[in-house]
């Protein structure tokens, strides 16, 4: 009989190994039995270092009892066991495969399919629930909703409901531009003031001519390619 698996006064290096790894792939196949749901918006190994990790520190920084050693010998163990995991996950497609379970198709030419939804574990009212998070109000609109590996819902809407935009009238459009914070909290950001080749009194006239203020009111400021300002004032 292995004695770690039970309460003892102190354990051997080698037993706080047997524990974390036991720990580790318990928790593994547990957490892939409870489904995708379970750990929506992780993946199935993050959640499992996430759990196991938050659980191994917290209980020698709220016990006085419990010493650091196993903690610590536990954590080293459990980082190295997600690293190699990463490692043969990108290897071994089956191991993949396993670790991140295909994609199950829930709505498909607008039908609900009952079989992914018990296979996803998830209602119909959740299901609903789910795409009226996507503004979609009428399941005949989509032409397929998949349920991924994190627990997060991919809807894609039949084509003629798709949104019109500039391509299909194959207009042309401005290339994007992310506009630049220059004032932030009343502080300015010199940086982004010597990429556009301008100087502290340019700044401080334009607040002043534009929204008769000084820099200290203003809460943001950002600046586009054309120079432009786009000021918040705090109020």
């Amino acid at each position: 009989m292995v004695q770690f698996f039970y309460g003892q006064e102190s354990l051997t290096i080698m037993e706080w190994c047997l524990r974390a790894i036991i720990t580790f792939f318990f928790m593994l196949f547990s957490a892939k039995i409870m489904g995708s749901r379970a750990i929506s918006q992780l993946r199935l190994l993050d959640f499992i270092i996430a759990l196991m990790l938050g659980n191994i520190i917290a209980h020698p920084l709220s016990d006085h009892s419990i010493g650091m050693k196993g903690s610590i010998i536990s954590t080293i163990i459990i980082i190295v066991l997600y690293m190699i995991c990463i490692s043969i996950s990108l290897k071994w497609p089956r191991f993949r495969k396993f670790m991140d379970s295909d994609p199950i198709p829930l709505i498909k030419d607008g039908e609900i399919l009952n079989k992914g939804l018990l296979k996803a574990r998830i209602s119909v009212d959740y299901l609903l629930a789910e795409l009226r998070k996507e503004k979609v109000e009428d399941v005949k609109k989509v032409a397929l909703a998949l349920w991924e590996a994190d627990g997060q819902m991919s809807i894609f809407l039949d084509s003629k409901y798709e949104p019109l935009t500039p391509s299909n009238y194959q207009m042309k459009t401005k290339p994007f531009d992310l506009p630049k914070t220059i004032i932030l909290e009343g502080k300015i950001n010199f940086d982004v003031l010597q990429q556009i080749n301008q100087g502290e009194d340019w700044l401080k006239d334009n607040i002043k001519n534009l929204y008769q203020t000084n820099i200290s009111n203003v809460l943001l400021a950002t600046i586009d390619r054309k120079n432009h300002l786009n000021v918040f004032i705090y109020k």
